[in-house]
């Protein structure tokens, strides 16, 4: 299907390669940065994302080794893709191959659809879990990512007068830079805090109450830290005068529990978004101002929820993993890259008018950290969902899993609050026959619950990492 010449001409600043015109911004009142591409006919847009998928594809085939014989192999190319359907028949990249032909073609692989020289800005992976993966992004792509991230903080209701406060890592990590050259092409004041220094939180509460932005961004792990460290030096977090707190990297700000506990702290809003860096702009899964799950802005980044054996689409309604096809990258283009985030999506439109596929509770887990217990899949996320929604529950928890005994075993250590210390040894107990109770419910398997006094567990100024695989701190939990 070809998108209408119409329909075509009213797609605004829809072009191959992609122009944008960095002086357009709407008026305030305006709830739309492109009123048509984000209201118009899925089918319609379907139409217009098969035609630039093509045009991604021809661009890869031409220019990129990696593509070229990846697709020679499975016998496709961008001549057989004639519908969508077509394209699920395209074979999905993973992180790993990634990693591997930046191995063999450092330091940006060859799938570099440009020459070196035009990358301007190198990002990329940790490498806390192997090899770092590099970013490799032009001057174009560049701006790329900050005009689609300025229509989605503007969808999320983020103007010109607000001020937003930036709390996390300014180094490999995308998620800040990605909302600060955001906020700045949408016109905003920005305040590239940071995060990760000795003695930063403290300052961050001191600069929060002194600047008051209006935005703020972190991951939800640090945005609880926050609270705990200003309640430590007397000061309330409403104090800050935020009435939005923009979340990515994590699981956490579509955790309703979560998402209320952080709304209650700051007296704010939460948004949920964020994808992978390899496919930025990574707020291509974002809220809007609805606040109804996290939208799929299709046009920005394609993305099919596909079943994780089949690597096909799955049906509006049901659960699969999402792989990402950018539709304006040219340094780096990833077509069809495989998250193994697991998530389910529903038709939409949304509340605010947009039409956009829906993922009403965001990304919600990973299928690689699923873990298996008793024959249960058990996913971290829905502890975590349990566990922060307890009355009495102190702030931080910790799963710990055995897969060395005769049968797995889980159990999850859960600091109590002060209220609950000072009450004494019933409501600490009260606590852990609730948490085991709630806990077996949802898992339909049993969790030993080992209660720990407040401040026991380390605080993270990033992402958590909840889930321990460790027979000694099992024995030890155990014990307790």
């Amino acid at each position: 299907m070809r998108v209408a010449p119409r329909a075509q001409r009213r797609m605004e600043q829809w072009r191959w390669p992609s122009r944008y015109d960095d002086d357009d911004r709407p008026t305030d009142g305006q709830p739309y940065w492109f009123p048509y591409r984000e209201t118009m006919p899925p089918v319609e847009r379907e139409a217009a994302i098969l035609e630039r998928v093509r045009d991604v594809m021809r661009w890869c085939w031409e220019r990129a080794p990696f593509y070229r014989r990846k697709w020679s192999e499975a016998g496709v190319s961008p001549e057989t893709i004639r519908t969508l359907e077509d394209f699920e028949r395209v074979p999905v990249v993973t992180k790993e191959e990634l990693r591997s032909t930046q191995a063999e073609h450092p330091p940006f692989g060859d799938y570099l659809c440009v020459d070196e020289a035009e990358v301007v800005h190198v990002h990329g992976t940790s490498g806390t879990t192997g090899r770092p993966t590099a970013f490799g992004i032009s001057r174009d792509d560049w701006r790329v990512i900050a005009n689609e991230h300025a229509r989605v903080l503007w969808a999320m209701g983020v103007r010109p007068s607000d001020t937003v406060f930036i709390a996390s890592f300014f180094s490999l990590y995308m998620g800040s830079w990605g909302v600060l050259i955001g906020a700045e092409r949408l016109g905003a004041r920005v305040f590239p805090f940071g995060a990760g220094v000795p003695g930063q939180t403290r300052r961050a509460v001191m600069w929060c109450r002194e600047i008051r932005p209006t935005a703020f961004y972190s991951t939800p792990s640090y945005a609880l830290h926050l609270s705990e460290v200003a309640e430590d030096m007397g000061v309330d977090p409403r104090e800050f005068g935020l009435r939005r707190l923009i979340f990515s990297g994590e699981p956490g700000a579509s955790i309703p529990s979560i998402r209320g506990k952080i709304e209650r702290l700051y007296g704010a809003e939460v948004f949920d978004s964020g994808s992978m860096a390899e496919i930025s702009p990574w707020m291509n899964l974002a809220e809007s101002a609805a606040r109804a799950g996290m939208l799929v802005w299709q046009d920005m980044v394609y993305t099919e929820v596909c079943d994780p054996r089949t690597l096909r689409r799955v049906p509006y309604g049901a659960e699969g993993t999402p792989v990402y096809t950018t539709l304006h990258r040219r340094s780096q283009p990833m077509v069809r890259l495989l998250s193994n985030d697991l998530t389910r999506w529903e038709a939409g439109p949304s509340a605010c008018g947009r039409t956009y596929p829906i993922l009403p509770r965001g990304i919600y887990g990973r299928i690689d950290d699923m873990f298996t217990i008793r024959g249960e899949n058990v996913y971290p996320s829905a502890i975590d969902d349990v566990v922060m929604a307890l009355p009495g529950y102190g702030g931080e928890h910790r799963i710990v899993i055995s897969r060395q005994e005769a049968m797995d075993e889980l159990v999850v250590r859960i600091e109590y609050d002060d209220a609950t210390r000072v009450a004494g040894e019933a409501s600490i107990d009260a606590l852990r026959r609730r948490a085991e109770t709630e806990l077996r419910t949802v898992l339909g398997v049993g969790a030993k619950i080992a209660l720990v006094p407040p401040g026991t567990l380390e605080r993270t100024e990033f992402k958590a990492r909840r889930v321990v695989d460790d027979r000694d701190l099992w024995r030890e939990a155990r014990a307790t």
